[in-house]
């Protein structure tokens, strides 16, 4: 399966979540890591009305039924994956202190996402 960016992704919450972008294949302290980067403008702190808690379940949702069947098309297999939601844009490395940005990371074993402190 191919990664579609601005692609809407159903989550749990039912909250508005778009693929931004993948980060494919960068190096971690455990190995590669695929960072599968989303827009959701419900975490924003202003008017936003999601929150920490309902965004982490919608971002191990996104990890198990979307980052993980994406994972084999990829060349060699990540050992980690990181799900990250922003409100806004924001271009990966820049520092945006405006945005509101949330980020869990995931070890994979088989076809399982293993929730890690990040």
């Amino acid at each position: 399966m191919k990664a579609e960016y601005g692609a809407v992704v159903a989550v749990p919450s039912g909250q508005v979540v778009t693929l931004q972008d993948v980060v494919w294949n960068e190096p971690g302290p455990e190995g590669l890591v695929a960072r599968f980067r989303f827009v959701a403008p419900g975490i924003a702190k202003i008017g936003g009305t999601v929150d920490l808690a309902t965004a982490a379940a919608d971002m191990h949702d996104l990890c198990s039924r979307y980052a993980l069947p994406r994972l084999a098309t990829t060349g060699p297999k990540p050992t980690q994956v990181i799900i990250s939601m922003s409100d806004v844009a924001v271009e990966f490395g820049d520092a945006a202190p405006e945005a509101t940005q949330f980020f869990e990371a995931y070890a994979i074993e088989g076809n399982t996402c293993i929730w890690e402190q990040y």
